[in-house]
């Protein structure tokens, strides 16, 4: 197959760009930084070139002198492997895939996680934590993830966006790997350029950055508890509105498909509307949360990104109470609250330096939510505060991507999804190493060590532990 240098490719787009004036359907194109090779799509090693305008194969040909007052362009150093002529020029699409049916839009993909466990001293067969129900006593491998995600623009004006997630475990089963509902929505966009959209559905709520990050792209094992623990498995049912600048537009896809572990578009700014009692779980009260958001990334002169935002929400909440049994006393609390529930409101700041190649992210919140009192014996509303910080560094080569991590998190307050609320101490400490050989595979080796209030059962012991962690990831 015929292949152009790298520099000639280029050059061919950009003239043709100009030579149509009409406008085209852009591409962004990514180079990769070993064998000068141009590609579709960002990956390991690859530094992105821009946005470019497909060109048609008679425009192309028509490219073959150079621009007036304009030097012509050089071929790449001898040995170096250009992209083919397809790679830059390609007919135009036809006017049959415009007319195709709603369903023949739609995208399928997914992944799978497995992970395995192992404990270094007594103290982590005791140990529970929200984020990882494998971990404990009697535990050997598990499947924390396999979703599968069916999305695509059904019209020019709305898109859909459906995940469920066939690993998940309800409260008291004794089996694993039920199929359950994570994402069911619909974006309605306002306008054509699609800076404006209505998101109407089960989603997850714009509160905490590390909240919004997949973990398909995180690289911490597990979301940091003082703010995960402000919105169940990170989702609600309600309706919300976004408004993302094309600039923050182009900034928060990239972040997210380059590899430098970004958590999508959330819009710079948002507001919404959801029942408040976590996921897959009807409201209560018919008194409905209200959350804020605001996210900005910047890009610096040397095409470093930096993410700097707030979060906040308000709403009441309604406990689930139950028996339990403390320093020999058997008791059910009481909840002093109205009947339509407790105080529940926060507020939460981010900043994200991207591993470029090293990188810094930290988040921090505190607030006020329901909590029980033992020596009173009742659920009533107290403060609440807790974040992290986390260091990371990015290699790329020729073995993939590796990035090297260590992240330290703290919480005092209400663990509210839990039976009576109980109060969570956490103090934890995780370093490891995140490796991805290609786009389809991701392996994470993680030690942690763990001081941390088991929150499922009273009497809420805290637990010290320490304990190895590996994680396989699939991408399909």
């Amino acid at each position: 197959m015929k292949r152009l240098p790298l520099a000639a490719a280029f050059w061919t787009m950009c003239g043709t760009a100009a030579a149509e004036g009409a406008p085209q359907a852009a591409i962004e194109l990514y180079v990769d930084t070993a064998t000068r090779q141009i590609f579709a799509e960002p990956g390991p090693g690859r530094q992105r070139l821009g946005k470019f305008v497909q060109a048609s194969d008679e425009a192309a040909a028509s490219q073959t002198a150079p621009v007036a007052g304009v030097a012509a362009p050089t071929a790449v150093a001898a040995g170096s492997v250009a992209p083919p002529a397809a790679t830059v020029a390609s007919t135009k699409p036809s006017s049959s895939s415009s007319a195709k049916a709603w369903y023949e839009k739609l995208a399928i993909r997914g992944y799978v996680q497995m992970r395995y466990n192992q404990g270094l001293d007594d103290g982590a067969k005791d140990l529970k934590s929200p984020g990882d129900r494998f971990i404990g006593r009697d535990q050997g491998f598990g499947i924390r993830r396999a979703r599968v995600v069916i999305s695509g623009d059904v019209s020019d004006r709305m898109s859909i966006y459906i995940q469920p997630d066939l690993a998940s475990t309800p409260s008291g089963s004794s089996t694993t790997n039920f199929a359950q509902l994570r994402d069911a929505y619909a974006d309605l966009w306002l306008d054509k350029e699609k800076t404006w959209r209505i998101r109407a559905g089960q989603s997850k709520i714009p509160y905490g950055w590390e909240d919004l990050q997949s973990s398909q792209n995180r690289v911490a094992l597990d979301r940091a508890d003082a703010l995960n623990s402000g919105v169940r498995d990170e989702r609600d049912l309600g309706v919300f509105a976004y408004w993302s600048p094309s600039v923050a537009k182009e900034r928060f896809s990239y972040l997210q498909k380059s590899g430098l572990k970004g958590s999508g578009d959330y819009g710079m700014l948002g507001i919404g509307v959801y029942n408040g009692q976590g996921a897959n779980r009807p409201d209560r009260n018919d008194q409905l949360h209200t959350v804020v958001h605001f996210s900005y990334p910047f890009k610096f002169a040397n095409g470093q990104y930096l993410e700097v935002g707030a979060d906040a929400y308000t709403g009441r909440y309604v406990v689930t109470t139950g028996s339990a049994t403390i320093n020999g006393a058997t008791f059910t609390p009481r909840v002093d609250a109205p009947e339509e529930g407790s105080t529940d409101r926060r507020i939460a700041a981010h900043v994200v330096y991207f591993p470029q190649p090293f990188g810094f992210q930290a988040e921090w919140t505190v607030g006020k939510g329901p909590e029980l009192d033992v020596a009173r014996r009742i659920i009533r509303t107290k403060a609440l505060r807790g974040g992290y910080a986390q260091l990371m560094y990015k290699f790329d080569g020729g073995y993939g991507s590796m990035m090297p991590y260590a992240k330290w998190q703290t919480y005092r307050g209400a663990s509210k999804f839990d039976t009576n609320a109980p109060k969570m101490e956490v103090d934890e400490l995780e370093a490891g190493v995140e490796w991805q050989p290609n786009s389809a595979v991701e392996l994470a080796v993680a030690f942690a060590n763990m001081r941390r209030t088991d929150v499922s059962a009273a009497p809420y012991k805290r637990i010290d532990g320490k304990l190895v962690r590996v994680q396989l990831q699939v991408n399909y």
